[in-house]
């Protein structure tokens, strides 16, 4: 039989190429199976009819194209209808060209009317200030000329007045002189007295009459009483007064006042200055002498006007928003109410321009596990032993130190802690830094704090240059350490990763050159620039109150150049810079950008990661400092106000059942603190806890003595000491002082502290079974069980319970043990005694009695 069983191999169709194909199998079994290859399918696309559509573009080559080049399957229709999307998009093309040109164009004729419009409106605001100053002078000429006219009129009026009177003080002529004034008045007065007198008296040698005579005595007294009259034409009579018909003229120097006057106003002189309206800003508070500055009005009116509104205040005495508001209104000012948090805007926050900006060095924290080689390696690179003075050979405080290259650049390096308490610290150095080295040590390879820093670079996003360290040592492993850092998403180079990595060894100097030349590779990829002339601003790394040097800050100064003499804000705390202390401690007069510096002169312990800022007075730094006192004070309040009287009691409730390890610490350094509180924190359970009464920095005091004292708790001293006073304070009233330089052990002590407190475990033992066989009533006693021990031992000391159907009925203690007659401390297995339990009789026979001894175990916080 073959293969293929007389069938016809499976095919396509067509004509097939047949072939056999020999198959073989396990066991050294073949087959052979018949198999066919089939063709590949060429479609020749058959030639357009010449009259069909698209045959001249066909044929002419330049709609279809020639058939021959086009690729295998393509038919005329779908060459046709790629064309036609071909020449749709080229349309659209042309189309959104147009159309964007079109925009284009009419966002340029937009502009051109804007800008038309801008220029007209300017056109027109100069010209009618032009129109306003012509108008403001012409009415300035006009006031002048109308004074010159006022003042020519009063210098005439003034001219005539004294005319007048200079004629009317003269003395009337005498009656002898009368016939030589006639007679030298001869050629005219005949005359008229001839013409006066008529026809009749104009004879010559004649005497005037009697009547005549008359009348020329009565005109004499009418001009003498004139004369008369004129003279005391200034004076005011009492008939003149009554009558009111006064004639009395301005004095003399009234018309120099009022001359004086217009002249005055013509020259624009002896006008008062208006008032001036104000913006007065009114905060929730205001110190009266504050607001007065502020109006720019005297103190004492403003004292004034409050007494007058019912307040009996002083100049330096605090009023509240509403009362200033209508002091402000009082005078004519306008109130501007702000929030208490605007008073921190005088911190400059303005952003610097590209033309301010130079170049800085790099800030290179240092991070990694602790025993790691973190201090040894800046120690090579300073070429100073500084982990030889630290404590147990481990760093416990953040440090800051500058670092020239062989090549001449500055570096800032920040050593940080690596033991586990100190994460605060670490997470600090990496907010501030611009590149973290991160030390693993080829040894030991990546460990829970190497982790942690990695975490808080990855959350700062600042570049990570990986020192491999200790590839001196015999079992030196640095490729686990690249192969450990990828399962933290850590891909070096070496691993074709981003991520610097050098092998160094601090203790030989080992790689410490490419170590440096990384970091200026990596400095200048980051092109770290800061403007030094402008006002300081910068981290505290570090804070500790110094003996005779007082409050003693680390900064980091980050912008700006910080001077002696300064004036600054700090966290809660403000001062003015005393003196600047370099990292080698030589008194500097300035520090720039990326310069860790010492800073003294505060007014108080800042906390670790305040910012500083420079302001420009003693007031604003006063008042920025109160504002976060206070504002830190109300957070406390809020946040115990926050809870409810429900709440309050189940938290008492819960506390009655926990146990408390009161403690006070006082460290060196704010971070030390820190990290020491944190820590204490972390001890504890549902059972027991440490409760860090106060925590400080500096020497220990007699208020802490009273405070451990009254709270009967111990101080702890981490690198410091109690002075004579609080040590003699302690001895008297019995308070424990505890000191430590090491973390560890401070940590460990705690906890074992802490671990007294918790209640022992209770074990049970079981050491016997006893059954009833009898129950007996004694008189005096009760009843008495009749028993067999079983199993074990039964001892009068141990505890006891009744067992009734594998139920326990009592647990109690034996009050009687009996062995016959004879009262006995155990019996054994397979002996017979009486038994009697102490306060419960209800024992039936058949009941199993199991018989058992407490163990008590301390227990140990984990």
């Amino acid at each position: 039989m073959s293969d293929t069983d007389g069938k016809k191999p499976l095919g396509l169709g067509g004509a097939p190429r047949s072939g056999q194909v020999k198959q073989s199998f396990s066991h050294g079994r073949t087959k052979s199976v018949v198999v066919e290859t089939k063709r590949k399918r060429v479609v020749v696309p058959t030639p357009a009819k010449p009259g069909a559509p698209g045959a001249g573009a066909a044929s002419s080559g330049s709609g279809l194209g020639d058939p021959s080049k086009r690729p295998a399957g393509i038919t005329d229709a779908e060459m046709e209808r790629r064309l036609a999307a071909l020449r749709a998009a080229k349309a659209r093309e042309a189309e959104d060209a147009a159309r964007r040109a079109e925009e284009e164009r009419q966002r340029e004729e937009d502009r051109a009317a804007r800008r038309a419009e801008i220029e007209a409106k300017e056109r027109e605001d100069r010209e009618r200030a032009e129109a306003l100053r012509l108008k403001a002078e012409e009415e300035e000429r006009a006031a002048k000329a109308e004074a010159a006219a006022k003042i020519a009129a009063a210098e005439a009026r003034r001219a005539e007045v004294l005319g007048t009177r200079s004629r009317s003080t003269m003395p009337a002529p005498k009656p002898a002189e009368r016939p030589a004034k006639a007679d030298a008045a001869a050629p005219a007065a005949p005359a008229a007295t001839e013409e006066a007198r008529g026809p009749a008296s104009a004879k010559p040698g004649l005497s005037p009459r009697k009547t005549d005579r008359e009348k020329d005595d009565r005109s004499d007294r009418s001009a003498k009483r004139g004369a008369d009259d004129g003279r005391r034409s200034g004076k005011l009579t009492l008939s003149d007064a009554l009558s009111g018909e006064s004639g009395r003229q301005r004095s003399l120097a009234a018309m120099k006042r009022k001359q004086e006057k217009a002249r005055a106003k013509a020259l624009g002189l002896g006008h008062k200055a208006e008032k001036q309206v104000r913006d007065v800003q009114l905060p929730e508070t205001i110190v009266v002498s504050e607001l007065a500055n502020r109006m720019a009005e005297r103190a004492a009116d403003v004292v004034k006007a409050l007494m007058k509104m019912g307040m009996m205040v002083t100049m330096n005495q605090a009023i509240d928003a509403d009362t200033a508001e209508l002091v402000i209104e009082e005078f004519g000012h306008k109130a501007v109410r702000v929030s208490d948090a605007d008073v921190e805007q005088v911190i400059d926050t303005v952003e610097d321009k590209s033309e301010d900006l130079q170049p800085r060095p790099p800030i290179v924290t240092i991070m990694g596990h602790v025993d790691h080689g973190k201090t040894s390696l800046l120690d090579a690179l300073r070429k100073t032993s500084v982990a030889t003075g630290e404590a147990g050979g481990i760093t416990q405080h953040i440090g800051a130190y500058q670092v020239k290259t062989p090549n001449g650049q500055l570096v800032t390096f920040l050593d940080t802690p690596g033991h586990a308490a100190f994460t605060s610290m670490r997470s600090r150095g990496a907010q501030v830094t611009d590149i973290v080295i991160l030390v693993v040590a080829a040894d030991d390879a990546v460990m829970p704090q190497t982790v942690e820093a990695i975490n808080h670079a990855k959350a700062a996003k600042v570049p990570m240059i990986v020192a491999i360290n200790k590839i001196d040592k015999h079992e030196a492993n640095p490729q686990k350490v690249r192969t450990d850092l990828l399962q933290h998403e850590v891909v070096v180079e070496a691993m074709s990763g981003d991520v610097q990595d050098v092998e160094v060894s601090a203790k030989t100097g080992l790689g410490l050159d490419d170590l440096l030349e990384a970091i200026a590779l990596q400095a200048e990829v980051l092109e770290l620039q800061a403007n030094p002339n402008r006002s300081a601003s910068g981290a505290v790394i570090e804070a500790k109150l110094d003996v005779g040097r007082g409050p003693v800050a680390t900064v980091l100064v980050q912008n700006g150049t910080l001077r002696k003499g300064d004036i600054f804000v700090v966290g809660e705390q403000w001062g003015k810079v005393r003196a600047l202390i370099n990292d080698k401690g030589e008194t500097i007069t300035e520090a720039g950008p990326s310069v860790p510096v010492e800073v003294l002169g505060l007014s108080g312990t800042p906390s670790a990661g305040d910012t500083l800022n420079v302001v420009e007075t003693e007031a604003q730094a006063r008042e920025i400092a109160d504002y976060r006192i206070k504002t830190a004070k109300d957070k406390r309040a809020a946040a115990g106000a926050a809870t409810t009287l429900e709440q309050l009691m189940a938290k008492a409730k819960a506390d009655q059942s926990v146990a408390e390890l009161p403690i006070l610490i006082k460290a060196d350094v704010q971070g030390s603190a820190e990290a020491i509180v944190q820590a204490m924190e972390k001890i504890g359970n549902e059972e027991v806890r440490v409760r860090v009464l106060h925590s400080g920095v500096g020497a220990i005091t007699d208020t802490d003595v009273g405070l451990a004292e009254a709270s009967k708790a111990p101080i702890i001293g981490f690198n410091v000491r109690a002075n004579a006073s609080a040590r003699q304070s302690a001895n008297q009233k019995g308070v424990e002082i505890r000191y430590y330089s090491i973390i560890y052990d401070l940590v460990d002590d705690i906890k074992a502290a802490a671990s007294g407190l918790l209640k022992a475990e209770v074990r049970e033992h079981f050491i016997g079974y006893a059954k009833i066989l009898e129950v007996f009533k004694v008189s005096g006693v009760g009843k008495v069980a009749g028993c067999l021990v079983t199993e074990g031992v039964a001892r009068r000391s141990a505890g006891v319970r009744l067992l009734r159907d594998n139920v326990v009925i009592h647990e109690g203690t034996l009050k009687t043990l009996k062995r016959f007659k004879d009262e006995v401390k155990e019996v054994i297995s397979g002996q017979e005694c009486g038994m009697a339990f102490e306060n419960y009789e209800d024992v039936r026979q058949g009941d199993v009695i199991e018989i058992f001894e407490r163990e008590e175990v301390q227990r140990k916080l984990d």
